[in-house]
């Protein structure tokens, strides 16, 4: 068995944001206490990623089991790594992964419990339950499903790390863990685009298929808006440094990519990633043009650049795009 298909249900690739998330609380509890155990931050780190890996091979093994993976169609983005569809006989080992990271998770836990107060116990109970519960409860009520990815890594994650390595709960480390709680929900939600027909199958409820793309791409807006307010609400009261504004910089091609009202090519061009690779990398090269234009409502700018964008780029553009006169080459199977 090779190691590509042993590391297919962790999602190696999307494994940095449970050591971003975490290095969040690590900032803050060095913030207050001005000195930190590296050992300490070490074993933070690593029951941070143990999490996710246990969560992502949670999700890998009951979307395997309830036939969500036979019904969705991957994007480099979503729809699970494929490994078990493809490797059906790995079933036991992604739940067993899942399984084993999950106690290593507790262990780590425990022993904070132990050094840091039982303060944590609370939070970490939480974070296991939610570990677990994720695909097969969160993700079937549409408010349950937006709050759960950042309630784990935002909230529960910052401020585990911060109590973790400075023995109590602070204002300071709440604020900021309400950044990564925004953004990280955010992310999930934009991932639920492509997926709405496949979840809807199965019974599962979010807001893509509740309120529809349209009005989740305001959504997805709204939290943008809450997370840099955050920022700089919590700089404005003394709460963060002033170098926090910094962040504020990736402000203004956030909200421009995000503060428009998707056409449906947005949606379209979700269903085009999976079609094959020259499709692909003709859709990322239109979702990350300048100015923005993935499925937005057109302005004269982008409107007057889509068809010299696409002539001549060697793959189909993303359905819902204008194109010149010569007919469209087709794309190769993926």
């Amino acid at each position: 068995m090779s190691l590509r298909l042993l590391l297919g249900p962790m999602r190696v690739p999307f494994l940095i944001l449970a050591p971003a998330c975490a290095a969040v609380g690590i900032a803050t509890a060095f913030w207050q206490t001005r000195s930190l155990n590296g050992w300490h931050v070490l074993l933070v780190l690593l029951g941070a990623l143990f999490a996710h890996i246990s969560t992502n091979a949670f999700n890998e093994y009951f979307d395997f089991r309830s036939g969500l993976d036979a019904r969705t169609r991957p994007t480099p983005f979503s729809g699970g790594s494929g490994t078990l569809p493809a490797n059906p006989s790995l079933e036991r080992y992604a739940l067993w992964l899942s399984i084993i990271t999950l106690l290593l998770t507790a262990g780590i836990g425990i022993y904070f419990i132990w050094q840091a107060g039982w303060g944590l116990l609370p939070l970490g109970l939480l974070g296991l339950l939610l570990v677990v519960s994720y695909t097969v409860w969160w993700t079937y009520d549409p408010i349950r499903c937006l709050i759960a990815p950042g309630l784990g890594f935002g909230i529960l994650m910052v401020m585990g790390s911060h109590f973790a390595l400075s023995g109590h709960y602070s204002l300071i480390a709440f604020a900021a863990s309400l950044v990564p709680t925004f953004l990280v929900s955010n992310l999930l939600l934009l991932n639920q685009f492509p997926d709405v027909e496949a979840d809807q199958s199965i019974g599962r409820r979010h807001f893509p298929i509740t309120i529809g793309r349209q009005a989740s791409s305001r959504l997805y807006g709204l939290l943008l808006i809450l997370a840099y307010a955050t920022i700089t609400i919590s700089t404005l009261t003394g709460l963060f440094p002033w170098t926090s504004l910094l962040a504020l910089l990736t402000a203004i091609p956030a909200w421009r990519r995000a503060m428009r009202n998707p056409s449906p090519s947005f949606c379209r061009l979700w269903d085009s990633m999976s079609s094959s690779p020259s499709a692909r990398r003709s859709c990322w090269r239109w979702a990350f043009s300048w100015p923005p234009s993935w499925g937005f409502t057109d302005h004269p700018r982008t409107a007057a650049r889509r068809p010299a964008m696409h002539a001549g780029a060697g793959a189909p553009a993303p359905p819902g795009l204008s194109r010149p006169s010569p007919p469209r080459p087709s794309a190769g199977a993926a």
